[in-house]
């Protein structure tokens, strides 16, 4: 059995921005179930979802501050949470990365300095917990300061940082480095020093024993300049240490034979039953009720790296074609406001819902025939994944997590049932048009549509098989 300490700054269902919070809420779970002794780290955030079993363990002190260390678990399970409180840092309304208004938090260095340190003194028992890691495990650059400061420690556990998105780095300004009093001996390029500046995810990068990112060919994606964001040759060197193990799901609350959000229950052997949700979807969309007619889904946020560009850009051409387009999100004004004029347009073809609604999720994903991912990068995704699930086939760049995740339908898959949907490579409005005519045209052939649905809707994307391979690398190392 191994002790591991699994640190983040965001864990499912206590706060939650994104899909970190998700692997950090339900990796634990699964290594858990593997009987292994997990411990999660987090900032006591005013923003939690607390239930009433929260009690004091102990006050450390660590650079010159007096913290204190709830504990409480994660709801429904066993699996200890330890809260890291300093109310200065962490006792303000917002969320862990910006205020009530938006605006990202001035003292974000200052915040997760002090997190990480607490983690390691966790780790290293000393703080009263009487328990000592044997892996720590971080999550993004949050946590990055933990593997490098880590370095400095006899005796230390085994290290593994995860990066779920590049795109987020934790950089800061020469000064601040010295202003949070780390120690001078990290200051240099083979840690946490980047072009003269801080950087919390080279720590984890450079400092950690091994380093996993959330698909196998987000892993190769990060050692190029396209996505490396500067850091590809660090990633590149250590490739040896690096790895993609793909994020799992969550098959109980994403399982559309007992899903409660959902109007009509179906499996992979009574998928005819689905045709009732997406009558639903229909109306609930205000979109005619019609069977024939594909329908096209799409949940996300409303952003340049989830390709809606595209999507706001094929549009009106696809309104040529008969099919259907159900929209929920938010995110840039721009495309919110181009897609409702869409929809004003076109009210039998496109429908826009503005916003987030888990029910609503749950109805496009069980009502739509097809699920819409164009992503021009995508560490992991989790939309395509729970669309297999319900047997909406996605379409879906050849990028990251979707490359790994999604089979092209395509003459040989097709004859030997392992295509699972449609994947296009050029972030191209042509590229995508294409892909969507593909799936029109397939569509109509309702033999060959059922066996792509049954195909989808057989795959295993459980947290289990994510949680086997996360625990033979830690007995590896």
């Amino acid at each position: 059995m191994k002790k591991i300490l699994f640190v983040s700054s965001e864990v499912h269902p206590l706060i939650k921005t994104g899909g970190l919070a998700d692997v950090a809420g339900s990796l634990p779970i699964a290594l858990a179930e593997l009987d292994q002794d997990v411990r999660i780290i987090i900032p006591k955030y005013q923003a939690l979802k607390l239930g009433e079993d929260v009690e004091y363990r102990c006050t450390l002190r660590t650079d010159n501050r007096e913290v204190n260390i709830f504990e409480t678990r994660l709801p429904d399970t066993d699996v200890i949470v330890w809260l890291v409180d300093y109310p200065d840092y962490f006792d303000h309304p917002g969320n862990p990365y910006s205020d009530e208004f938006g605006n990202e938090w001035a003292d974000s260095a200052e915040r997760f300095s002090l997190f990480c340190r607490v983690a390691v003194e966790v780790s290293q028992n000393r703080a009263f917990l009487d328990w000592k890691a044997d892996i720590v495990h971080c999550n993004d650059w949050q946590s990055g300061l933990v593997p490098a400061l880590l370095t400095l420690e006899p005796n230390r556990p085994a290290t593994v940082f995860t990066i779920h998105n590049m795109a987020y780095q934790g950089l800061f300004s020469k000064e601040e480095y010295f202003n949070l009093n780390l120690p001078g001996q990290l200051w240099h390029p083979g840690a946490l020093e980047f072009h003269d500046m801080l950087s919390f995810i080279k720590g984890g990068i450079a400092c950690a024993d091994h380093i996993t990112t959330v698909s196998p060919n987000y892993a190769l994606e990060i050692q190029t300049a396209d996505y490396g964001y500067g850091l590809e040759g660090l990633l590149h060197q250590r490739h040896h240490e690096l790895n993609g193990i793909i994020n799992g799901i969550d098959v109980d609350i994403w399982n559309p034979e007992t899903d409660p959000r959902i109007p009509q229950n179906y499996t992979s052997d009574n998928l005819p039953k689905k045709a009732v949700n997406k009558a639903a979807l229909q109306k609930q969309y205000s979109l005619p009720v019609d069977p024939s007619i594909p329908l096209i889904g799409l949940i996300g946020r409303l952003v340049d790296q989830k390709g809606i560009d595209l999507v706001i850009d094929c549009l009106d051409s696809l309104a040529n074609y008969p099919v259907q387009f159900a929209l929920l999100g938010s995110g840039d004004k721009g495309f919110e406001h181009r897609l409702k004029n869409l929809s004003y347009l076109f009210p039998d073809k496109i429908s826009v819902t503005i916003g987030y609604d888990e029910n609503l999720a749950h109805l496009i994903e069980a009502g739509a025939d097809i699920f819409l991912m164009p992503s021009r990068f995508e560490p992991c995704g989790l939309n395509q994944l729970y669309s297999q699930r319900y047997g909406t086939l996605p379409i879906v760049r050849k990028t990251g997590g979707l490359a790994d995740t999604v089979v092209d339908a395509l003459p040989d898959t097709i004859a030997d049932k392992t295509a699972t949907g449609f994947v296009f490579e050029e972030p191209s409005v042509g590229a995508m048009l294409e892909t969507i005519k593909r799936a029109i045209l397939l569509y109509a052939n309702k033999r060959s549509w059922l066996q792509l649905q049954k195909n989808a809707m057989r795959k295993d994307f459980s947290w289990k098989q994510s949680a086997e391979q996360y625990l033979n690398l830690y007995n590896h190392l």
